[in-house]
């Protein structure tokens, strides 16, 4: 068992603090059939925390569709999730720990969104204020599994990354938290199917 100090806690937002996965995935297959795009459900979400645009880019080069717009459909797709985000609900059992944790140890959160989604929906959600730093796709040049994102959130809290908690719903995210030298927490292991509104 783990035993180091923590001293601060990092979230990843869709699938472990949001339930967003089933919204992010209607969204996605309106633009895939847009685009004559081949995609599942279950293979986006092992595709978790990985930006549209480099989800696109991949598509793109292994259905060999040359003709793709990758900003265009990245667009699109955000606007289709856009239009669906009002229904996302926190997901109880991760969002109690930092609610918990509020005001007793730094909290970040460390998303492949983009910043104008998460200006949007942490407010619509009531934790704006929960957490002292948001790091987003846009902010770091390397996505999960690369660890830079969790690096960039434990900077931005002042805290070692061997003494930070990262939460993850997917192995790319808990690759990246391990690679930062972190605690990782598989979040599927604690989050019932009942709590989610869609599980594979």
């Amino acid at each position: 068992m783990d035993t180091r100090r923590i001293d601060a806690l990092i979230f990843d937002f869709d699938g472990t603090l949001a339930d967003t996965m089933f919204f992010h995935w209607k969204a996605w297959e309106i633009v895939a059939q847009r685009h004559g795009i081949k995609l599942d459900q279950k293979r986006l979400y092992s595709m978790g925390g990985i930006p549209s645009r480099d989800i696109l880019i991949i598509l793109r080069r292994e259905q060999s569709l040359p003709d793709l717009d990758v900003e265009a459909a990245a667009k699109e797709k955000e606007a289709e999730y856009v239009k669906m985000m009002g229904k996302v609900r926190l997901i109880e059992p991760i969002a109690s720990i930092a609610r918990e944790n509020r005001g007793k140890l730094p909290m970040a959160i460390a998303t492949g969104g983009r910043r104008s989604i998460m200006e949007t929906i942490l407010p619509q959600l009531g934790i704006q204020d929960w957490f002292q730093a948001v790091v987003t796709s846009q902010d770091v040049t390397r996505q999960k599994p690369a660890p830079d994102i969790f690096l960039e959130a434990a900077r931005r809290l002042g805290v070692d990354p061997q003494h930070c908690r990262g939460y993850e719903d997917t192995d790319l995210g808990l690759e990246g938290i391990r690679a930062a030298g972190m605690e990782a927490v598989d979040v599927r292991q604690i989050i019932p199917p009942s709590c989610l509104i869609s599980s594979l």
